[in-house]
């Protein structure tokens, strides 16, 4: 019981060195750029002459990578999960669900050379004959999406399989098709679990980072079309991390209030997939 109770107070304990560890540079970077300022400029230049601190062009090139994610992981995640619980036999499933979940084992940063090397230059360029740069919030984005896709996939699946095959006798009882007992009972029983996949794959897909520092590109702009290249605030502290900031410095600080802000971002995520998960919970 000692060693049980030291584990989970070692986590509490390590989640609050990191919140300290975020918070003490932010603080000195605050005293010396307003809030407002940082979170409503819309020009990201740091390591300017004419620093400018507004954090905005980060924000939305985080947003438009992790909404096309969401556009590519959601519904094929879903489709896959209907399909593994309710229509696959046994025999599939046991090949099928461990093959999908073998792309969440891929190291990120071979999903960002794919997006650069082949999405981003053969299908969005060649292909589909889209006009961009060599990077673009589209490219990184689409292999996010394929990133997460197990996420989503594995644990909505496992939420349906849950659902107790009386609800889907009953159904049937009543005349309805696999695919009616799918959608409009297995789904909604199910729905808790959906969603937590949903928002943890958002989480995944807020907090990436090679992906994004790879194909999404350098240039801090506000995005505002998805061909676009654009920094995100996790492709920044890559990026930043590895220059030559002198430790206690404003640009140095920089980094630790787009960190928290990240985690911030995260945190209200997580606080968010609770509730939903609470109140639509239902238990058999």
């Amino acid at each position: 019981m000692a060693l049980l109770r030291l584990a989970a107070l070692l986590s509490v304990l390590i989640t609050f060195g990191i919140v300290l560890a975020l918070l003490v540079p932010s603080i000195g970077f605050f005293r010396e750029v307003p809030i407002s300022d940082f979170l409503l400029g819309t020009r990201w230049a740091p390591r300017f002459a004419e620093a400018s601190f507004g954090v905005l062009p980060l924000v939305t090139a985080t947003l438009w990578c992790a909404a096309i994610a969401l556009l590519v992981a959601v519904p094929l995640g879903l489709g896959a999960a209907i399909y593994l619980s309710e229509y696959a036999k046994p025999a599939v499933r046991k090949i099928l669900k461990p093959v999908l979940e073998v792309l969440a084992g891929i190291p990120t940063v071979i999903f960002g050379l794919f997006a650069l090397t082949f999405i981003q230059s053969v299908v969005l360029k060649g292909w589909l004959n889209l006009s961009g740069g060599a990077f673009s919030v589209l490219a990184a984005g689409l292999v996010m999406g394929v990133m997460i896709l197990p996420t989503v996939a594995s644990i909505s699946e496992d939420a349906m399989s849950a659902v107790p095959n009386s609800l889907r006798q009953g159904s049937a009882a009543l005349g309805a098709n696999r695919m009616q007992t799918s959608l409009r009972v297995v789904f909604p029983a199910a729905i808790s679990g959906i969603l937590a996949s949903v928002i943890l794959g958002v989480s995944r897909a807020v907090g990436e980072t090679m992906i994004v520092a790879i194909a999404a590109g350098n240039l801090a702009q506000v995005v505002t079309n998805p061909m676009q290249q654009g920094q995100t605030m996790t492709g920044f502290i890559a990026n930043a991390a590895l220059g030559d900031s002198r430790v206690g410095s404003l640009e140095y600080n920089t980094l630790f209030a787009v960190g928290l802000l990240l985690f911030t971002i995260t945190l209200v995520i997580n606080f968010i997939s609770v509730a939903v998960v609470r109140k639509f919970r239902q238990a058999y």
